[in-house]
């Protein structure tokens, strides 16, 4: 008597996900949080303390500023995966697929250009040039060094390596917005072709932030007309 052998057609388990990396500025948090704290700290005294329209006018404000600043500092962040770029702006989210972007730009901003042609900005890696100046400096004074040890290395008749200060760099500095970009373009040279990434691109209105500011506009904008 044999045992029967398993039919090769036996559904197999679900691949996980891969998990996302995530990338957000930290600069633009913390000034978002702080930002948040005044405004609902002086909404809040006016609400409490003020006095006749005073705590309308500031319910409407609190409305239509707070969903805003949370929106350009706190809400955007970028999450990569083996399967696509979603891309969470202040008022849409963009979803590609690697198979549908055809480059990551880095000029005065950093984008995703799709192969349609339409191009959206990762808000939430920001562009530093005052960061590129620092690594291409970083990078000049490596290279002067390396240079004067190599020189005196030569002369004595052995190299001195690692020894000295500034250390060994391998290649030249980079600021940090861009090493985030080189890590997405190798992950896209990685993923584009593959069959799991395929796929239409998706995007999608924050209606959740556009509606309070609308609404809080709307309101302020009564309350000031009505006097």
């Amino acid at each position: 008597m044999t045992t029967p052998e398993r039919s090769s057609s036996a559904p197999q388990p679900p691949v996980p996900p891969s998990r996302d990396r995530v990338y957000r500025s930290p600069m633009a948090m913390v000034g978002g949080v702080l930002l948040l704290g005044i405004v609902l700290w002086l909404g809040i005294d006016a609400l409490a303390q003020g006095d006749g329209r005073t705590p309308w006018l500031a319910l409407a404000s609190m409305i239509l500023v707070v969903p805003g600043v949370a929106a350009f500092t706190v809400r955007p962040a970028v999450f990569a995966n083996e399967e696509r770029l979603r891309i969470r702006n202040p008022f849409r989210v963009v979803v590609l697929p690697w198979g549908q972007v055809a480059s990551l730009r880095s000029g005065y901003s950093n984008e995703v250009v799709a192969k349609s042609g339409a191009k959206y900005q990762l808000w939430s890696i920001p562009v530093s040039l005052r960061a590129r100046k620092k690594a291409a400096r970083r990078t000049a004074r490596a290279g002067a060094e390396r240079n004067g040890r190599g020189g005196r290395g030569a002369g004595l008749g052995f190299g001195f390596g690692g020894l000295g200060g500034g250390g060994e760099m391998n290649g030249p500095a980079r600021a940090e917005t861009d090493k985030v970009m080189d890590d997405l373009r190798e992950l896209l040279e990685a993923r584009e072709k593959a069959e799991t990434a395929q796929g239409d691109v998706a995007v999608r209105w924050a209606y959740e932030v556009l509606g309070p500011v609308v609404a809080g506009a709307v309101v302020l904008v009564v309350l000031l007309v009505v006097g």
